[in-house]
Parts: C-alpha cells; structure tokens; sequence
C-alpha cells in the first residue's frame, strides 16, 4: 500500500471513530533554562542581575530567579504550581535527540507522574536542518514515540501517545510531507499516534488528529480589553467549528512582550491589562467550548508570556488559570456539531 493510500485509511477511521477526548488545559513549558551551579554554565539566561531583579532578554524577572530546568527541585516546584493551577500538563518544547531539552524530558516526566499530570513534546524543528525531508521528521517523532510515548505520564488520547507540531516544523516539510510522517508513524508505532499541528484550516485538520495555533498575540496586540474580547467572542467559535471531528484546541495567553529581544520592530505586544487578558481569553474560551484550551505559556520568559510567579506580576495568572481550569475540565467530552 502507498503511503498516500495509507495516509488516506487512517484519516478516514480516525473521522469515522467515536469521539472520547478527554478535556484538558495544558501550557507549553521550556526546559532550556541552565545556570552555573546546575548545569555548569548560562543556558538562554543572559546578563543576570539578581540584586536589580533583571535578566537580559527577557520581559519579568522570575521569582525564583534563573534557575536551572535540570534542577530536581526546580522541576518538583513547577509541576506543584502546575498541579495548584488545575493544568492538566505540559506542552514541553523539544528540539533534538540527546540536546539539552530532551535531557530534561525523563526528569520532567518523573515528577508529572507524581503530580497526577501530563506530559507530551512541542516538536520544534525538522532535522537535519541543512536537508529537511520527511525521512528527517519520522527519525525524530519515532524516538520521541519509542523513547517516551509508553511512560504513565505521556498524555494520551484512546491510548495513543499525542505529539503536538510546531508552525516551524509543520512549514519545513509542508502539511503533505508531515501526512507522510504520520501514515508512517502509525504504521511503524504499534496503536498509533494522536499529532496536533499548529495550523488552523481544514486542510490541516484533514491531516492532522487535531489542530491549535501557539499564540494569538498577531490579532490581539495594541487591543483594549474589551477589544481583545470582542475578538475572542467572534473568532474562538470559528476555530473551534474549524477543527470538526478533530480535537479542538483554542490558546489562552496573560500578555506578550518580546520586546526586549533582538527581533525587528514594530513588535506584537499584547498587554496584561492588570490580569484582565487572562481572565477574558479564559472566559471566552470556555464559551466556546473546545476539547482543550492550551496555555500560552508557562515559562516563555523571553516573550513574557509566563504565568509562571513573577516579580512583577506575582502569582495573578496562575490564581486566574485555577479559576477557569477546573471548569473546563470538569465537562463531558464535546460533542461536535455538524
């Protein structure tokens, strides 16, 4: 059977399968933070100064400073927050075999076991970087599905480990090369596999088990709170109406602000507006009812996008993700309507 055909067979039986998806609220998590008493040296923290409560390149200043992602403690911490905060998971941004990240990954997943919480992979970028194929992408998802997917603490759907998919990755190798990695996947990984791609079009929910975008800062910067409202109401349905029979993901964000980075100006910068950001896209979203709302993010410093304690917003968007989590997943699961 071609790849094609066999692409098109597991499409047509995932769409023709009963629906039983768990609601979930994960938050995408960065375990690429490294500092000299851990890990022997500065990883993506720069210019720290701890007695001014700064660190270069990113927005807030932690309020457990620059810590290390490889740091027991640090990790049993995030996931105890995590737990307090009613995310069921974590979206962790992964990037290659053996790097930096996916060392932090058997720890992680240690300690979310403990918590009763979730854990999947944001597969960042398709390697080798020089000549991106397919071929590249399947080596690394069947690690990540060989290495990891049979851990207790993997998120799962119907017994399937789940993979999310980057923009980045999902261009590298265009929507038809990664229909390929997924024909071959679950052909290759006994049960299969769930892949939720950040694309948000039915052509890409034709592909992929699910569909989600990672940040919607690009429609919300600039906006009052009642403008990021009134965006939220008329555009979280149609997202959600998009995904059809495929999981729903809708993204919650507290604010954005990369403007410390060296990146082109103007820059998308989405205020907090003292909490209500948060509190808006959450009240929002649960209007609109998907499978899952996505947190954006946990610990995204560089973009200040955290909810992670801060200190300079305290513990307000974790206090406010408690709030609405436990509604959400407190539901049955959705129903799609035609």
């Amino acid at each position: 059977m071609s790849i094609s055909v066999l692409a098109g067979a597991i499409i047509a039986g995932l769409e023709a399968a009963p629906r039983e998806v768990p609601r979930q609220v994960l938050a995408f998590y960065y375990g690429w933070y490294g500092n000299p008493q851990t890990s022997g040296r500065w990883v993506h923290w720069s210019q720290v100064e701890p007695a001014a409560r700064r660190i270069g390149g990113s927005t807030h200043y932690p309020a457990l400073g620059a810590y290390d992602s490889h740091d027991s403690q640090l990790i049993e911490q995030h996931c105890l927050w995590a737990q307090q905060a009613g995310l069921t998971g974590f979206i962790v941004s992964w990037w290659a075999q053996g790097d930096f990240h996916d060392q932090g990954l058997p720890p992680l997943l240690e300690a979310a076991q403990k918590h009763g919480l979730a854990i999947t992979v944001y597969f960042e970028t398709v390697h080798p970087r020089q000549a991106q194929s397919p071929a590249g992408a399947l080596r690394d998802v069947l690690y990540l599905l060989e290495r990891y997917g049979r851990h207790p603490a993997w998120l799962r759907v119907q017994g399937k480990p789940v993979l999310f998919i980057y923009g980045r990755a999902l261009g590298e190798i265009k929507p038809e090369g990664w229909q390929e990695v997924i024909a071959e996947a679950n052909r290759r990984y006994e049960g299969g596999a769930v892949f939720i791609g950040d694309r948000l079009s039915e052509a890409a929910a034709r592909i992929f088990d699910g569909i989600h975008t990672y940040n919607p800062t690009g429609r919300t910067a600039g906006k009052s709170p009642e403008e990021i409202r009134a965006w939220a109401r008329a555009t979280y349905p149609e997202w959600v109406k998009t995904a059809g029979q495929k999981i729903a993901c809708l993204t919650v964000i507290p604010g954005y602000d990369d403007s410390k980075l060296d990146r082109p100006a103007p820059r998308p910068v989405t205020s907090r507006h003292g909490g209500q950001t948060c509190r808006i896209l959450w009240e929002e979203a649960l209007a609109a009812d998907p499978d899952w709302v996505l947190v954006t993010s946990f610990n995204e410093w560089h973009e200040g996008s955290e909810i992670e304690p801060s200190a300079e917003d305290g513990d307000q968007a974790l206090k406010t993700t408690a709030k609405y989590a436990k509604i959400l997943v407190s539901r049955a699961a959705r129903i799609p309507k035609p």
